[in-house]
Parts: structure tokens; C-alpha cells; sequence
């Protein structure tokens, strides 16, 4: 079966895609990212946990919608030939760990990019809106790439923790001859979100960084975040790592707060990992792989062999892209694909909605 898969992380730098074969084994057809147009990032992050207005929200789910559908088009791969379309979409809000609200214990998610926009304007079927049944199921609705991570790196004899370093940074930690049920995985804390909002942009392999000094005392407050000492499962995002956070720092050289900023990610990823025995590789993906100060930073801070998934025949800027194509068609095939060791949930959950392309009748009813 060949499935789409469509998304847009935390960082907002655009959309990825890839499309995938799916039997007996998967085979990646075609990986690309189509950047959004800079005010489209500006509009999204000016939204996300942040005042704005339904009206905003709503044109920005069907616009984001019109683009993801644009993305898959210039991907290479002729449309007729996809079967199915996993859309991850934009995440503007999450908030995984329940808040009172008006007497109940909520918690929450949102995701933009209007599925039944992408099903119509492409003709195929749409799984979308993945992470609200874990969060109906107890869980936090993250993070959902350790069912593919699962699949990718499990060894019966070797122990590793596959990590994704996106805006947010999160590990799957995965034991030798581990079973489903015992995976754990959670968000260790920042990856680039925070150095991205003090550049405006991206600290290109960590230049930034690496000609900063880290401000001792911010960094020891931002260490003491309750988050970090908080047991599994767990989930963070731009609610914590936002506009909020950076307000607070203090008026230092941009490249103290980007040396600063890298240290928290290093040192809460390897806090993270280092607390579990008999892990010989740490696996890395995501955008974070191409800051080369913070992945020499990494290999000193980790007790074990860091790598990359490219090193597995997994580009590390598309694993989220395909593992929302192997979700999807695990939601298609009526099967649950959330790990509830890795979320909380109570149970297995079967992820996800159905947009379907519209329907040509062949024939007027009488």
C-alpha cells in the first residue's frame, strides 16, 4: 500500500513529506520539504498558545490545509498512485497533563490543517487529527513516533533510545528484546524551540553557540523546572518553551543565550537518556542532527555511541513524516498504533479521523 505522510513539527519550518510503500517491507519512495512562506510561519507561531481569534484559527486550519495538499503535489510521486494520507498537521496548542476547567479535569490538543481541504483537492482518503483518542484514552497524546521507532530499532540484543530532536526533544527508550507493552518514550524538554525563538530563525550548525559562553545562573534556574525531575510518561511544548520563557531571560549577548539555550537541550537530553541501563546506541533524527556543536556536545554528554538514523537507511529530517504514513495505515487497517507505556493511556487506541475525496455517482438516484 502506498501511503502520504504529512507534517508539520513545533519548529513550523515547513512541511514535510514522504510517501511510502507499505508490505512486507517499507521502502521510503520520496522524502521533500516545502517551506512556508515566511509570514504563514510568522501567522502560525503569533497563534500558537497565544491570544488570537476563532476567525484566525479557522482560516489558518483551511489554508494550512490548501498547503499541506500543495506540498504533497510537488513531492514527484503521481497522485493516482497514493492509496492513503496520513496528515499529522500543525500543532498550535497541546497540553497534555489535565488542567481544571469549569469543573472537569481537562486535557487538550490541537492540531490545524483541514483534512477534508487535503482528501478533496487531492482525491485521496485523509487519516488526520491523530493525537485526541490517546488523550480520550488517558494519555498525553504524545509522543505517537515511538510505535515506528519500535518497529525500526528493536533488537533482541542490542539496547537503544532513538531520539528526535525537533522544536521539542523527545526519546524512545527501547531495551533489548523489548516488547511493545514495556516501550517507554516522553519529551525530555527543549530541542530547537528555544534557540529558534532567540534567532528568529536557526542557529546554522550551532556557530552561535559554540561562540557563546553559558550563563551559569540562567541556566541552573532553567534546570530547576520541576519537568525535568517528573517521571514518565510526559509531555511538553511551546506552552513551556514559548514567548513566556523567553520574556524572562536576561539581557545577555545572543550568543550566551544560544550557548545557554544548547546546554539546557544537551543537558536534559542526556539527563533524560542516561538514567537507563544497558543502552548501547543512542539514535538521533530530526533537525537538531545538522547542529554540529550540539551533536559534539551530545556525544560527550551521552554514556553511550551516538548515531544518526541515516546510519539505519532512515533520513533523519523525514522519520515523523513516515511514521504518520505508518500510522495512518494502521487507522486505515482498524488497528491501534498508540504505545500506552509511552502516552499513559489506559488502553490501545485506534488513531485518528477519515476525511474521504468526494464521491462521483455514476447515476442520479430515481
Amino acid at each position: 500500500m502506498r501511503v502520504a505522510g504529512l507534517i508539520s513539527g513545533t519548529s513550523v519550518d515547513g512541511i514535510d513529506v514522504a510517501v511510502v510503500d507499505i508490505g512486507e517491507k517499507t521502502e521510503v519512495v520520496a522524502l521533500t520539504t516545502v517551506a512556508y512562506p515566511p509570514e504563514v510561519r510568522d501567522a502560525i507561531l503569533s497563534m500558537s498558545n497565544a491570544p488570537t481569534h476563532t476567525a484566525r484559527i479557522a482560516r489558518m486550519n483551511f489554508l494550512i490545509g490548501e498547503l499541506f495538499a500543495d506540498a504533497l503535489r510537488q513531492c514527484g510521486v503521481p497522485l493516482d498512485t497514493i492509496e492513503l494520507i496520513g496528515s499529522h498537521g500543525q500543532t498550535i496548542f497541546h497540553e497534555g497533563e489535565p488542567i481544571e476547567f469549569f469543573g472537569r479535569h481537562v486535557a487538550s490538543t490541537m492540531q490545524i490543517g483541514e483534512p477534508a481541504i487535503i482528501a478533496e483537492r487531492t482525491g485521496i482518503p485523509v487519516v488526520a487529527d491523530f493525537r485526541p483518542s490517546d488523550i480520550a484514552a488517558g494519555g498525553k497524546g504524545a509522543p505517537l513516533v515511538p510505535y515506528l521507532d519500535y518497529l525500526l530499532f528493536r533488537s533482541d540484543s542490542i539496547g537503544r533510545v532513538a531520539l528526535n530532536i525537533g522544536g521539542i526533544a523527545n526519546i524512545t527508550v527501547i531495551p533489548a528484546a523489548v516488547k511493545p507493552e514495556q516501550v517507554i518514550a516522553f519529551d525530555t524538554g527543549p530541542g530547537n524551540m528555544i534557540i529558534d525563538g532567540l534567532t528568529g530563525s536557526y542557529d546554522r550548525d550551532g556557530a552561535l553557540a559554540r561562540a557563546g559562553k553559558v550563563d551559569a545562573a540562567l541556566l541552573v534556574r532553567l534546570l530547576a523546572d520541576p519537568y525535568y525531575k517528573k517521571d514518565p510518561p510526559k509531555s511538553a511544548g511551546r506552552e513551556q518553551y514559548g514567548k513566556d520563557l523567553l520574556a524572562s531571560f536576561p539581557r545577555l549577548p545572543l550568543e550566551d543565550l544560544c550557548a545557554t539555550a544548547t546546554e539546557l537541550t544537551i543537558q536534559t537530553i542526556a539527563q533524560a537518556v542516561n538514567r537507563y541501563g544497558g543502552i548501547a546506541e543512542v539514535i538521533a533524527s530530526g533537525g537538531g542532527t545538522r547542529n554540529g556543536y550540539m551533536m559534539e556536545r551530545l556525544r560527550a554528554a551521552l554514556h553511550a555511541e551516538l548515531k544518526t538514523s541515516n546510519d539505519f537507511g532512515i533520513d533523519s529530517d523525514g522519520k515523523e513524516a513516515i511514521a504518520f504514513a505508518i500510522l495512518a495505515r494502521e487507522t486505515w487497517q482498524r488497528r491501534p498504533s498508540n504505545l500506552p507505556s509511552a502516552t499513559g493511556a489506559r488502553s490501545p487506541a485506534i488513531l485518528g479521523k477519515i476525511c474521504y475525496p468526494p464521491v462521483t455517482l455514476s447515476s442520479s438516484p430515481e
